[in-house]
């Protein structure tokens, strides 16, 4: 079921306003905004699983046609999520954000 809450076709989403981003963050303990992108660092209990966690998070942005930044450094991981295309933060970013928090724990 990857990929399921976050829209596939990835076709024009406009960025959501100030407060709907608000709003949506507050469903998303741990992530933030930051400029035009939402954040969260994870911190894992081995380099290995902050891999498997990568890994995880591949499948589900291939499955959204949608893909975050990620930065791995040893035990940590930033995910940044922004629709690069539409210049902000879309509905597409907190469902992938949702989805990313399910599958890292």
């Amino acid at each position: 079921m990857a990929g399921a809450g976050a829209a596939a076709d990835n076709g024009p989403v406009p960025p959501l306003p100030d407060d709907e981003v608000r709003a949506g963050l507050e469903g998303l303990p741990g992530w933030a905004r930051v400029g035009d992108e939402i954040v969260r660092d994870y911190e894992l209990a081995s380099f290995r699983a902050v891999i498997d966690a990568v890994a995880r998070i591949a499948d589900l942005a291939e499955a959204a046609n949608h893909h975050p930044d990620l930065d791995v450094r040893y035990r940590r991981l930033r995910v940044a999520l922004t629709t690069h295309d539409q210049g902000g933060i879309t509905g597409k970013d907190l469902a992938l954000a949702a989805e990313v928090d399910a599958a890292v724990g």
